[in-house]
């Protein structure tokens, strides 16, 4: 079977459901867990001693994992291939204070994560999930996912200028959604209300990282149902296709064979600059790395020949040419939705990639039999930027990066090509497998 069979659209019905299942990176990391535990990956704690076994295993901090298949016979100084993505998404989040109303009107305090499009939050029925923790120290996830907040947007006959001078939001003021009616709001009502969702005895939780998000599921859309529409594409697509990717690598024949230990790294916090321990730019990534090194033998000078040898592909969704708005892009830079993961270049290092990183990009799809398309930004507009660079600099790892393209990024439902997410998967399985 050639790589580019390995996937199907199949693929991308399993993303609809990996989708639907993780609100919160808690819950998306927890998913991409099982999924490898059915694939013969086991769980190690940090914690722990770590012994050079081979086989996959995974590490879970927080909204973070970090997984690694070892080959029969790889050796200490045995290079990686990365599959780098994050598995947060902008959104409300509940402050520390939730309890809130006013008029009558019972509301949850929220507080604005990374940088959403405030106007696709309005007016949907809202879910609640996240994690909680426990007095003893222990964490639970809850996921409320029916029709629980909403955001109301003021009428237009309140606001007749919206029409011509357009929508504007106050982020402290006009983003606080309402769940209820009551002139009594007290405190620790939301969280009283969550521990009887979880099944915990009232007063079991000490703290709390909670967000909303839409309870609309993931839908094929448009005539030949070509078009996926789904809430936190970026960057779960990613995080999907990774495990994905890397389980068919270990299970795949020839996988003790090997050249480089696959690894894929989901980190949190990405959409607010990273800096966190499960972050891209905390120790989590280069602490695995190193204690794999050192578990299966291997001295300082194994993991620098390791880490040399190295390679990443930070994977995170990119903008497929707007039908709109076709002029805020590069104008010879036009990356299609249905044409095949884009390359993004940046020369000034808000992507990471360079001739040498298009070069084993480049191997990889024509391997997988995939196409792939170049995305540039606008010489006017601003770059954004992903994991990619701050890998690079941190690990010292050459680190290329790619992704899917698509529309409405940043909004509380996002819009791809049905076919893309397993495209990417297969371009991911050659490159792993080097």
């Amino acid at each position: 079977m050639s790589t580019s069979q390995r996937f199907d659209r199949g693929h991308t019905d399993d993303l609809m459901s990996f989708l639907a299942a993780s609100p919160s990176p808690y819950h998306a990391v927890a998913n991409a867990a099982e999924r490898l535990e059915k694939a013969g990956f086991r769980q190690v704690a940090e914690t722990d001693a770590w012994d050079g076994t081979t086989g996959g295993k995974y590490v879970l901090r927080g909204g973070a994992i970090v997984a690694w298949y070892v080959p029969e016979g790889a050796a200490p100084h045995t290079p990686f291939r990365i599959v780098g993505a994050h598995t947060d998404s902008p959104n409300l989040r509940v402050k520390p204070l939730p309890d809130t109303g006013a008029h009558g009107w019972r509301q949850v305090a929220v507080e604005i994560y990374g940088g959403p499009l405030l106007n696709s939050w309005l007016d949907r029925d809202l879910g609640l999930a996240g994690r909680l923790t426990l007095r003893d120290g222990s964490a639970r996830l809850v996921n409320v996912d029916r029709p629980l907040l909403r955001v109301p947007q003021l009428a237009i006959h309140l606001d007749r200028a919206v029409s011509t001078d357009g929508l504007k939001l106050d982020k402290q003021r006009h983003l606080q959604p309402v769940w209820g009616l009551s002139d009594d709001v007290r405190d620790g009502d939301l969280i009283a209300f969550l521990e009887q969702e979880a099944g915990l005895p009232a007063g079991e939780v000490a703290g709390w990282d909670l967000m909303t998000h839409s309870v609309e599921p993931p839908a094929y859309l448009g005539r030949d149902r070509e078009l996926m529409a789904g809430p936190r594409m970026d960057n779960l697509l990613s995080v999907h296709a990774g495990t994905a990717a890397l389980a068919a690598v270990a299970g795949a024949d020839g996988a003790a064979g090997l050249p480089y230990i696959p690894v894929l790294a989901a980190f949190d916090h990405e959409e607010n600059g990273s800096q966190s321990d499960t972050g891209a730019d905390g120790p989590l990534l280069g602490g695995v790395l190193e204690r794999s090194v050192f578990a299966r033998g291997g001295s300082y000078e194994d993991r620098a020949r390791a880490f040399a040898g190295t390679v990443c592909v930070s994977s995170d969704t990119g903008h497929a040419v707007h039908p709109n708005y076709a002029e805020r892009h590069d104008p010879t830079h036009h990356p299609r939705a249905g044409g095949g993961p884009i390359l993004k270049v940046n020369v000034n290092n808000r992507y990471a990639t360079d001739g040498s990183g298009r070069a084993v990009w480049a191997a990889a799809c024509e391997k997988a039999g995939v196409p792939f398309q170049s995305f540039v930004s606008n010489n006017s507009m601003p770059c954004g930027t992903t994991i990619g660079p701050i890998t690079a600099a941190r690990h010292g790892i050459r680190t290329v990066d790619i992704g899917v393209a698509i529309l409405s990024m940043h909004s509380a439902r996002e819009l791809c090509a049905a076919d893309d997410p397993f495209l990417l998967a297969n371009a991911l399985v050659a490159f792993l497998q080097g």
